[in-house]
């Protein structure tokens, strides 16, 4: 088995959903909370990626039609809409559920965020606070809102792995083979082995990826080499 260099994408994502992992329930995740990512650029992407291997259901805006349409491509939202209102149909139902969901909507995402304070729409979870966002969401960090923080520094590597040939046909024992290097109560690394294949996009499919000491990653690269 080859392992692979470091992912910009996929170490992209994770640096968001590691930002998410101290508020993940270890049964749902982050099911039944609601994420406004805001305006639907690169950043945004990855963060959608990550809060949907979390279990939070996502929403983002954009006036940019040709954005709007990778990302639905690409897999990154699920449903892409025009107004808020039709935003809100899906997203009450999958938050009621307790499932993951992202969902775009085609206007600007500052005239998204002041509608939805306008109609009382209050999101519990906001991207990283920079200058700008910090500003603009301001009307909803001021209704109880937060916005998730950078992790804290890590000894760990995120070891991403291709599934071995002769494992080709057995994913999930695969999957299982690297879990017993995570700690049961690990719950946020555990739900990234699993769950982050779905939602990375079609090139990380056959890619499975754990955060671990560099002792482990060394480990995991002679056994399974």
């Amino acid at each position: 088995m080859q392992s692979l260099e470091p992912d910009p994408e996929i170490d992209a994502v994770h640096h968001f959903y590691a930002c998410l992992a101290p508020l993940i329930d270890p049964k749902d995740g982050l099911g039944g909370k609601l994420l406004f990512a805001g305006e639907l650029d690169q950043n945004a992407t990855h963060l959608i990626r990550a809060a949907n291997i979390a279990g939070a259901a996502t929403l983002a805006a954009s006036a940019d039609a040709a954005a709007l349409r990778q990302a639905l491509r690409e897999g990154v939202i699920d449903f892409l809409v025009t107004t808020l209102d039709e935003s809100l149909r899906i997203l009450k139902n999958e938050i009621r559920k307790r499932q993951p969901v992202a969902v775009a909507v085609s206007q600007a995402a500052s005239a998204i965020a002041l509608e939805m304070l306008d109609r009382g729409v209050q999101p519990d979870l906001l991207p990283p606070a920079t200058k700008s966002t910090a500003t603009s969401l301001s009307g909803f960090t001021a209704l109880g809102a937060r916005h998730i923080s950078p992790p804290p520094p890590s000894t760990r590597t995120l070891l991403a792995l291709s599934i071995p040939v002769t494992w080709s046909n057995r994913p999930a024992e695969f999957e299982a083979l690297l879990a017993t290097h995570i700690a049961p109560d690990d719950h946020a690394n555990l739900r990234w082995l699993h769950l982050s294949p779905r939602y990375l996009g079609h090139a990380a499919r056959r890619i499975r990826s754990l955060e671990c000491p560099p002792a482990i990653a060394a480990q995991l690269q002679a056994d399974l080499g």
